[in-house]
């Protein structure tokens, strides 16, 4: 028997979209890595790029579970003497770039190096309803079908 490894030219990637309204943000980009590295495929192989383009709309109104949104603190540096910074989650998602939300959790969940930063560039993230990318017809992923858990009910 011998091991199937995927080619550059037999690559073939299809457009998903994805609707983040109400979503688990946690579970949402679990599916969004698995399917930006393309293991739902039957041929998929673990060093190339052979995943899907993921277009996720309604990235502002992404949910978290318990008391997240106030609790979960994103920090950075500017590189100054004293210069750490601090946002909340709910202040992320009520600013300029909300989208950037989704981006990041998606980045950690994919591997590191130039294969993950190559896979990334495949994810397109939307605040809104509309998305330009209607001339590719993406296929329309229900993920909050696929388990019960991925949509918050308020």
């Amino acid at each position: 028997m011998r091991t199937f490894s995927l080619r550059t030219d037999q690559i073939k990637k299809d457009w998903v979209v994805v609707d983040a309204k109400d979503m688990i943000l946690g579970r949402l980009s679990a599916v969004i890595a698995s399917y930006l590295r393309g293991k739902h495929k039957p041929e998929f192989t673990p060093s190339m790029d052979c995943g899907d383009y993921v277009v996720v709309i309604n990235a502002d109104k992404v949910q978290v579970t318990g008391n997240k949104m106030d609790d979960h603190v994103f920090y950075w540096h500017t590189g100054y003497p004293g210069g750490i910074k601090q946002r909340t989650l709910r202040e992320r998602l009520n600013s300029k770039f909300p989208e950037r939300v989704i981006s990041k959790a998606v980045e950690r969940m994919l591997p590191k190096g130039p294969l993950g930063r190559q896979m990334l560039r495949n994810l397109k993230i939307y605040s809104g309803e509309n998305h330009p990318h209607a001339a590719q017809q993406p296929k329309v992923l229900d993920v909050a079908s696929m388990n019960a858990k991925n949509v918050k009910r308020s």
